[in-house]
Order: C-alpha cells, then sequence, then structure tokens
C-alpha cells in the first residue's frame, strides 16, 4: 500500500456530502484503485484475473479472483483482459470489478477517473463494466500514460503543463504519444509487442534450456520477469523442480529470463524508432526535436521490470545514434491510479462534477 497526501474529502460548503476522489486503472495484468482516505492516499492492488473450480459438496461452479485465482490455480488463471473482451469474458470481468470493488469497500459516492489506453474511445465495453461496477457521480477516462506520467513528475498536475513524450509499454500493446499539455499529437499503438509474451518466452527458454525438464507455470514467468530480473545488476538465481515430492532437477534460468527482456526490448525499441517517431517527426519536426531533448516517460505494466527503463534507454540511444534518457514512476505498479487519482481530486475541489 502506497500513501501520499490528499485534501478533497469531507464536506461541501453547502453542506452536502463531498464524493471521494478515485483514480482507477483495469490492466491486463493488475487492477489499481487510488482513493482519499483522510488525508492520504490509499492504493489497493489485484491481479485482473480469476479461475474456476467444481465444489466437491455441491458439484457447482465456482469462481476465486485476483492473486487468490493466480496462486491458487496458477495452471488455469485467466487473464481477462490479455485477449478479445468477449461476452463471456466480460461477463467475468464485471463479477471481478464487483468483488474488487465490495473487498476495498470502494465508496460509491465518488468521482472517479479510469486511465485507458491512449486509442480506445468511451464506448467501449470496457468502459460499461467499469461504470455499471464503481462509482455513480461521474466517471471519465484519461489515457494511461498521461495518468502514469504524471507521479514522475511534481506532486501536483505539473505534467499536464509539460511537452514530452510517454511509452506504455503494457502486456497487450506497446503505446507511443507526444502528451502536449495534455493533448495527444501523433499516437501510436501496436499489438505486435506484448508484454504477456514475455512470459511466455521465459516458459519456452527455461523448457529448452532444461531439455523439457522443467516446467514453469504462467504466473511464476510473471514472478521472474517481474521481480528477479535486472540488466543494471543481474544476480543468478536457481529454482527446483519436483516430481511425487522429490527434487529431481536443480536449473539455473537466469539466462532463460534475460534473454525473454532483451528480445522484448529489441522488439519494442524498433517500433519506437522506425515507427513512432518518424510519425511524430513528420507531423512536427520541432516537437520532435523538443521531445527528444527531454526525459522520455515509460509507463505500463512492463515497466515494473528491474533495469528496463535503462534497457530502453541504452538500445534507444544507439539506435537514435544521440543521447535519450528514459525515466519511470517510483512505483510503476500503482503510478496509473495514482495519476488518475490527483486529476478526480483536482475535479472534486474545483466541483467539476
Amino acid at each position: 500500500m502506497l500513501e501520499e497526501n490528499a485534501s478533497a474529502s469531507g464536506t461541501s460548503e453547502d453542506g452536502g456530502d463531498v464524493p471521494t476522489p478515485v483514480g482507477l486503472i483495469v490492466g491486463g495484468v493488475r487492477t489499481v484503485a487510488a482513493r482519499s482516505v483522510d488525508d492520504t492516499v490509499q492504493t489497493e492492488v489485484a491481479l485482473t484475473c480469476s479461475a474456476t473450480y467444481q465444489d466437491v459438496l455441491t458439484g457447482k461452479r465456482r469462481t476465486v479472483y485476483g492473486d487468490r485465482a493466480a496462486t491458487e490455480y496458477p495452471d488455469r488463471a485467466q487473464f481477462m483482459l490479455q485477449s478479445e473482451l468477449t461476452d463471456e469474458r466480460a461477463t467475468v470481468t464485471h463479477s471481478f470489478l464487483d468483488a474488487f470493488a465490495r473487498a476495498n469497500e470502494l465508496p460509491s459516492n465518488s468521482v472517479v477517473v479510469y486511465a485507458i489506453p491512449s486509442f480506445d474511445n468511451r464506448a467501449t465495453m470496457l468502459d460499461t463494466i467499469v461504470e455499471e461496477s464503481i462509482g455513480e457521480r461521474l466517471l471519465c477516462g484519461y489515457p494511461m500514460a498521461l495518468c502514469g506520467s504524471i507521479p514522475v513528475f511534481e506532486s501536483g498536475l505539473d505534467a499536464l503543463d509539460r511537452i514530452f513524450i510517454a511509452i506504455n509499454a503494457g502486456s497487450t500493446n506497446l503505446e507511443g504519444c507526444v502528451y502536449r499539455r495534455g493533448e495527444q499529437l501523433a499516437r501510436f499503438s501496436t499489438g505486435s509487442v506484448r508484454g504477456f509474451e514475455v512470459d511466455k518466452w521465459i516458459i519456452n527458454n527455461v523448457e529448452e534450456r532444461t531439455q523439457g525438464r522443467v516446467h514453469i507455470d504462467r504466473t511464476t514467468a510473471r514472478e521472474y520477469k517481474e521481480g528477479r530480473t535486472d540488466h543494471d545488476d543481474f544476480r543468478p538465481f536457481t529454482d527446483s523442480a519436483t516430481s511425487t515430492g522429490k527434487p529431481i532437477h536443480e536449473s539455473t534460468v537466469e539466462h532463460g529470463v534475460s534473454d525473454a527482456i532483451d528480445r522484448y526490448v529489441e522488439k519494442a525499441v524498433d517500433e519506437i524508432a522506425n515507427g513512432f517517431l518518424p510519425r511524430l517527426a513528420s507531423r512536427s519536426i520541432k516537437i520532435y526535436k523538443r521531445t527528444l531533448e527531454k526525459p522520455i516517460v515509460l509507463t505500463g505494466d512492463m515497466a515494473v521490470v528491474p533495469g528496463l527503463g535503462k534497457a530502453f534507454e541504452d538500445r534507444l540511444s544507439t539506435e537514435l545514434q544521440r543521447n535519450i534518457v528514459v525515466i519511470a514512476p517510483e512505483e510503476p505498479t500503482t503510478a496509473a491510479a495514482r495519476g488518475a487519482h490527483r486529476i478526480a481530486r483536482r475535479l472534486v475541489e474545483t466541483k467539476e462534477y
């Protein structure tokens, strides 16, 4: 749980209850809510996944959500938003959000700012699900990369007064965009570079390097990716595979993980350097030059990978043959929700709801 100072709460001048500002992101990997509690900002995080099982007494199908689903059923946990949102997945997502809101006691009297991918519009199925599950006063969407960039700068909404490039390295898409005082310029998105595919690459690499003797599930692969990989100072780690309770193999898999991360960075930088940036330059060479002289903000699910920002910085500098600086939020997991919360708090303070 991460906290920062907050101010918008209590009672309005006309005596009515002031709605609670809530920042929300429903991502391909995690769902995060940031809300004002007294004078602080409280964040709640859950994996956006579910798993079903059969009750051995009644025979009925039951569903568990979030971290419990990923840890108890790693072999069949479903991350609902990492593929097309079908009607069935939409129903599960709706139930997940209802459970998330209840478990974390998110107030119905709230102004919700929802961080959305930059290429989406308000009329998506997911928007409808969020509206029905959380908040009753106001729900509005702001670009995910913009929300994730807000905590990088000053404590308020300083990002909305700047001109900068943001890269959203998400689990299902790679996005690039210039934000000019909040306005989006030269928006770019591709599904050819996806963070969740890194998990699959890690699984395959480990199997290949151990001649099939070691198999890891996607939950373990994601944990390796997010917690044990550092391009700056990588330390080897080992893991044991067991069969009938007895260790059968001790495998060093650090290269399997780092190779997958390298592959991702190579593909992502190629898309940014040869797809997004040329599009920006063709639109405005002045904005192109200006923004490359400033730090590029890296956000999204993949930004949690230790050292990824430095890897992006080095590879992009080499590709463009110029010095590039890449920065990331201090807490990338909750950054977009905290940025969205700051916007919601401003809307409450100015009574724009």
